[in-house]
Parts: C-alpha cells; sequence; structure tokens
C-alpha cells in the first residue's frame, strides 16, 4: 500500500504542478492582453483626438432635446388647452391608458382631463415619420408641425407642452427660424454649426427643471418652429452633421447676433468675461477693402430722443427717480467701441447703467424714432438696437449715432451672409467670428 501512497503523493504533486504553470499562463496572457488593449486604447484615444465631436451615428440619434413650446407670441410657459393632430392619426396614453385618434383627427386635451391622474400625458404619431400639429398654437408659419413626440404636464395654470426629438431633428426647426433660409447656402451652415453647439451646452442641463426640459422655443434661447422647414436650411443641417465649435476641448456656447457694425465685442460687455469665453473676441468683420455689411440698412442708425421721453424711459426703467434728465454721456466703452456704462444725471440725481443688455433696456421704449442709413424710419422698441452708438445733446433731444443690430457678440448673421456672398466658406466665416475655435 506504501507504494500506492507514494504514487498518489506524485500525482498531487503533477496536477499542483500543472495548476501553478496554468494560472502562470493565464497571468501572461491576461497581461499580453491588457497591453494591446492599452495599445489599442491609446491608438483611439489619439484618433479621439482628431475626430472629437463629429460623433458616431449612434451618438447623433441618441442626443436629445426638450424644448417647452411657448404660447402665442411665445408669451407664456402654460397653454389654456393643447390641440393636436397627426396625418396618420395620433397615440396619446399616461399610466396604462391609451387612447388613439382617427387619422387627421384633432385632439384637444385641457387641464383637468382625467388621463392626468395617472401621470404626465405622451403623445405621439401612428405612422413612423409623421409630424404633429399643435393646432391651438399659432406661430410665423401659421399652425407648427412638430417632429418627435410630445409630453403634457397639468399644472394650476394651464397645460404644458414638451416637444423631445433628436438634436438634428430640432435643428431642422432652429436654423429657418433663426435665419432667413433663403440666405447663402454657406452662411446657413454657419448658423447649424452655431445652433448646434448653443444647444449642446443647454442640454447638458435644465431651464426647465419641473418639467426636465432644457429649454423653451423663444427667444431666451434659440427660437424652433416659427418658421416651417425648408430645403436648404435641412441640407445646411445634414451636411455639417454632428459638427460643433470647439475651445480648448470644450464645446463653447456660441453666441449670435443679426448685424455688426463692423465690429464685434466680447462678453466683458454682459460683465462676465472669462478665460473661458476667450473664444469671443472683438472682431473685424471686413475685408481688405471694407466692412462687409457696409450696406445694409442696420449698419448704421440714429435715434433722436426728446428729453422728456428720456427722462420717462430712464425712471422707469432703472426704477430710480433722477427727475428731469439734464445730460447723459457714456463713460466707458468697450472692445469694438460697444457702450459699457452710461451715466444719466437728473434735477434729482443720476444713475449709472452698466453692461450692455441694461443699457439698450434702459434706452429702450416708445416714443421717439429710430432712421437706418437707408433712410427708413421706424418707431423705437423695447430695446435700443444695439450698444454700439455715441451720444450727443442738440436742440433739446439726446442723439444716438449708433451701428449694428443685436448684442454684438459672437457671430454676425447678417455679416456671415455677406462673406458667404464673397465667396467665404462656412469653415472661414466661423473662424472669424470665433477666435481659436476648431469645428469638428
Amino acid at each position: 500500500m506504501k507504494w500506492i501512497e507514494k504514487y498518489k503523493y506524485h500525482m498531487l504533486a503533477l496536477l499542483l504542478g500543472l495548476s501553478v504553470f496554468a494560472c502562470l499562463m493565464k497571468s501572461i496572457s491576461n497581461n499580453q492582453q491588457k497591453e494591446v488593449k492599452k495599445n489599442r486604447n491609446s491608438n483611439v484615444t489619439e484618433e479621439e483626438k482628431k475626430s472629437k465631436g463629429k460623433g458616431t451615428e449612434k451618438e447623433v440619434e441618441d442626443s436629445v432635446v426638450r424644448v417647452v413650446l411657448k404660447t402665442d407670441g411665445f408669451a407664456n410657459v402654460a397653454h389654456p388647452e393643447a390641440g393636436f393632430q397627426a396625418a396618420g392619426g395620433l397615440k396619446i396614453q399616461s399610466g396604462d391608458e391609451v387612447r388613439e385618434s382617427a387619422p387627421g383627427e384633432v385632439v384637444t386635451i385641457c387641464p383637468d382631463d382625467a388621463m392626468f391622474a395617472k401621470g404626465t400625458i405622451h403623445i405621439e404619431p401612428k405612422e413612423e415619420g409623421d409630424l404633429i400639429a399643435v393646432v391651438t398654437l399659432n406661430r410665423g408659419c401659421g399652425v407648427p408641425n412638430y417632429r418627435g413626440k410630445i409630453e403634457l404636464f397639468q399644472t394650476a395654470e394651464g397645460v404644458v407642452i414638451v416637444n423631445e426629438l433628436s438634436m438634428e431633428q430640432y435643428l431642422y426647426g432652429v436654423v429657418p427660424s433663426e435665419m432667413p433660409a433663403s440666405y447663402e447656402p454657406e452662411a446657413l451652415k454657419v448658423q447649424a454649426v452655431c445652433a448646434r453647439s448653443y444647444a449642446y451646452k443647454q442640454t447638458q442641463g435644465f431651464g426647465y427643471p419641473e418639467y426636465q426640459a432644457h429649454i423653451d422655443d423663444s427667444t431666451a434661447f434659440q427660437v424652433y418652429g416659427n418658421s416651417g422647414e425648408q430645403a436648404s436650411t435641412n441640407r445646411a443641417v445634414d451636411e455639417t452633421r454632428g459638427q460643433k465649435l470647439w475651445y480648448q476641448d470644450q464645446v463653447i456656447t456660441a453666441y449670435y447676433f443679426s448685424t455688426s457694425c463692423g465690429k464685434t465685442t466680447t462678453a466683458e460687455a454682459w460683465g462676465n468675461a472669462s478665460p473661458e469665453k476667450g473664444y469671443l473676441q472683438s472682431a473685424e468683420i471686413k475685408d481688405a477693402e471694407r466692412d462687409y455689411e457696409a450696406d445694409l440698412p442696420w449698419y448704421r442708425w440714429r435715434a433722436v430722443i426728446p428729453t422728456n421721453v428720456l427722462t420717462n424711459m430712464i425712471n422707469l426703467n432703472t426704477q430710480t427717480n433722477i427727475g428731469n434728465v439734464t445730460s447723459m454721456e457714456v463713460t466707458k466703452y468697450g472692445p469694438g467701441g460697444v457702450a459699457q456704462q452710461i451715466v444719466v444725471t437728473g434735477e434729482l440725481g443720476s444713475v449709472t447703467v452698466d453692461t450692455e443688455n441694461k443699457i439698450r433696456t434702459a434706452l429702450g421704449g416708445n416714443g421717439y424714432t429710430i432712421e437706418k442709413q437707408d433712410g427708413t424710419v421706424i418707431d423705437s422698441m423695447a430695446l435700443l438696437p444695439s450698444a454700439f452708438f455715441t451720444v450727443e445733446y442738440q436742440d433739446g433731444n439726446y442723439v444716438l449715432d449708433g451701428g449694428g443690430f443685436g448684442h454684438g457678440i459672437g457671430m454676425s448673421q447678417n455679416g456671415a451672409n455677406e462673406m458667404a456672398k464673397k465667396g467665404k466658406n462656412y469653415l472661414e466665416i466661423l473662424t472669424t467670428f470665433y477666435h481659436d475655435v476648431e469645428v469638428r
């Protein structure tokens, strides 16, 4: 029996040795695989650095935007009622309750609809590819039609409508609403890239957390759905698919405005300049001969404000009673010639107004006229056309000689169009307005 015992021990030793050898080989194999994976990841990382931001098809499709659709005139968030229609009919669901509408049938949801008892109401077309018409809304294009899905929230004020759709679908509704579809193809591409970049930044948080919505469809964010989709604007979105503006490896908030005075300004105009906004530099929007927008109506303008009108506006808009105005001066100019501070003095005191947006608000209102350089005269508006102006007192009036329309920060839409007419492509245009950026 001793030889059996001896044989058993030899077998155990052999098995132990084989086990150790197997573990050793497995360890070597794992290390080799890790090294291969490390090398592969290293290569991918370098490749990603070159192509970051283009996005795979899935990434582009999975990028979701949730938009609050405001009432007529973008006045309010809650609607007294909401009516919907789709060519192939609608599917309406809340919890386990499902309704369906017939093709072309209008479905109206009121705040007291019984389906709200089971939660929010979800609406989608029965036929893939159908658009949802919100028949109780009136936009610049008439009754607006929306891609994607609709979610309804019940509130004390009424029904809140949230449109959920992909980023690229969202841009189909933004680009024609923010820039005329008749503009040059390269300018429309500029608008598409800017709108995509801006929207991407907004989707990193919720502008309306109570509805899990990123933005609304008004000028508070980007105008969406006010103009119907057009072939030219859809093409601009498709041809720049996924492309965004990057600065220091971050997507930028691509601000834009209507018309420049030949120069743009920086975030100093808003009082919030920072290294992260280094892409917003003052730029000259001109070629070797002249400013690109020199022939456009808003390139130069003049506002003549009677003293009594200015007094009323300043007292109302700044909520400071300075009495009858006796003087007004620009006490600080920023990059590009933008007014960053004004001081208005009256019989009872003075008021200082800082930043571009507050200055334009303080000098906005009814009671005076503005003449564009083409001779067109319009009534004053809620905001001064821009903060690029000088001021003089003449015969009982304060005369503002200004230029441009909008805040003057980032991309000038009309400037982009004029540059495109001169043969500039969208990449050249974008890198003129935004400093040290990449498009990818």
